[in-house]
């Protein structure tokens, strides 16, 4: 049964002449009072990807969800819409930790997002526990040279973003990240809809990841993860499943587990699906 959180808190941290918007949904009847911080992926606020997601947790007594730069209500002071780093965006979610003394807490990320997590958990080890990825940007192929040769097709789209024509931009987007996808055309719609909300700032994320992915070390990233639960879409490309049942055979941490159903957009297509799975996955963390 979805749950209605008993209080929700919007609110604002000032970081690097940013500001980053978050909003926190207590549940006082969850069945422990761990934390848990959601991470979004590129051009679609917070709220949108785990409201749903949030309401059929049962393990979480408070789930922490921001909006990354480039995204929903999180804004340059100015107003602009300005290129930023996924070092820039760990920066903020670190402040964000900081300024609400979280100093623990389970952690999960979505795409963009499952990067970001994973370079902040990189860089704070002691405050992260338990991990959860959906298809996390970088971990799509298990050749690293065909996962820099994918980012360059986001590259080619976010040139379109930056122009008059950005619904070319996220329809090449998603034939690139999501080939298999089945939906209706009035979905489609949506998601291109929300997509071109801010689409210069969803094309400084593709960008980030792009620029990202010249200069990091995935082995050196995946070693210093603790333990994750990876969710992979059913209908996504074969070579990320590839990708991610090797790291489940290589790595005793590495936990992988299909999806049915879902492609890409995964947390908006089974939210109690995976909320269950996440409980599941908590519960097995517990009790290692």
């Amino acid at each position: 049964m979805a749950r209605v959180a008993v209080e929700i808190v919007t609110s604002f941290v000032l970081n690097q002449d940013h500001k980053i918007a978050y909003r926190i949904y207590r549940h006082p009847d969850a069945t422990t009072d761990r934390r848990l911080l959601l991470i979004h992926g590129a051009g679609v606020a917070g709220r949108f990807t785990w409201e749903a997601m949030q309401h059929f947790l049962t393990s979480w007594s408070e789930i922490l969800v921001p909006d990354l730069r480039g995204a929903g209500e999180t804004h340059h002071q100015l107003g602009e819409e300005i290129p930023f780093t996924v070092h820039q965006l760990v920066e903020d979610v670190e402040a964000l930790t900081q300024q609400l003394d979280w100093s623990s807490f389970d952690l999960g990320g979505y795409s963009l997002g499952g990067l970001v997590s994973m370079l902040y958990k990189e860089r704070n080890r002691e405050k992260v526990e338990k991990q959860f990825l959906l298809e996390s940007a970088i971990l799509d192929r298990t050749e690293w040279q065909e996962t820099v040769q994918i980012r360059e097709q986001y590259a080619q789209a976010a040139v379109h973003l930056h122009g008059d024509d950005a619904a070319t931009g996220i329809k090449a987007f998603l034939d690139t990240i999501s080939p298999n996808r089945r939906v209706s055309p009035a979905v489609e719609k949506l998601t291109i809809d929300r997509l071109g909300e801010r689409a210069k700032g969803f094309a400084h994320s593709l960008e980030a990841v792009t620029a990202a992915i010249r200069e990091l070390d995935r082995e050196k990233l995946l070693a210093a993860q603790g333990d994750v639960t990876s969710f992979i879409g059913g209908l996504s490309v074969e070579p990320m499943h590839h990708l991610h049942q090797s790291l489940a055979d290589r790595m005793p941490n590495w936990h992988y587990f299909l999806v049915p159903g879902t492609d890409h957009s995964l947390p908006y297509q089974k939210p109690r699906q995976i909320a269950r799975m996440m409980d599941d996955e908590l519960q097995r963390y517990l009790s290692a």
